[in-house]
């Protein structure tokens, strides 16, 4: 669908272009959009990549499993109806951690797998379990404590203090975070509430 969108966008925009007799003004901006999404894309990789290492040593120097042991219990409650030790609970573990981290693209992965784990116990393949409903609330909301990726643009675009937003983007995705909780708790209670 949204390939159908993007498309309607371009071509949309090439026809007025046309009508109004600024093909050339269309066609410029292609290719500085163009110019814009390679300069951003390189600057992100950097980053990312200076990221993705320090992840790395983090879990070679056994940090990220202290991680793990600390959010463990947190993971036990906001997950009860997954069985301890299941292969999920590690999969939500990483995207969490790397969520923290401010490292969407590294969480992405960690989370589809983390689903494709919770599918495995989903009684009703149709439908969503409550787990992987409060896996996506978590994901979508999921607490920053470092907004790599938009430090990374600050940076790019050549930000006086690319760091500042690190306090606001910490409590945002706080608040988020606990609104996205409360209500797939809601959601879960009703939830039980119509299947008794």
């Amino acid at each position: 669908m949204l390939n159908f969108i993007w498309l309607a966008l371009i071509v949309i925009s090439i026809v007025v272009g046309a009508l109004n007799g600024r093909i050339e003004a269309v066609n410029q901006a292609a290719f500085e959009g163009a110019k814009t999404g390679v300069t951003v894309c390189f600057g992100l990789l950097s980053i990312l990549a200076f990221w993705m290492g320090m992840m790395r040593v983090a879990e070679k120097a056994g940090l990220l499993e202290g991680l793990a042991r600390l959010l463990s219990p947190i993971i036990g409650r906001l997950f009860p109806d997954v069985p301890k030790g299941h292969p999920a609970l590690g999969y939500i573990l990483s995207n969490m951690s790397a969520n923290l981290l401010g490292l969407g693209n590294a969480a992405t992965p960690m989370g589809l797998k983390a689903m494709e784990e919770l599918q495995k116990l989903n009684p009703d393949k149709q439908k969503a379990t409550p787990a992987m409903c409060t896996l996506l609330a978590i994901n979508t909301a999921s607490i920053t404590l470092i907004p790599t990726t938009m430090i990374a643009i600050r940076i790019q675009y050549g930000s006086a203090n690319p760091v500042e937003i690190v306090g606001t983007t910490l409590l945002a995705s706080f608040g988020a975070t606990l609104v996205a909780l409360a209500l797939d708790r809601l959601y879960r209670h009703r939830y039980k509430r119509k299947t008794r």
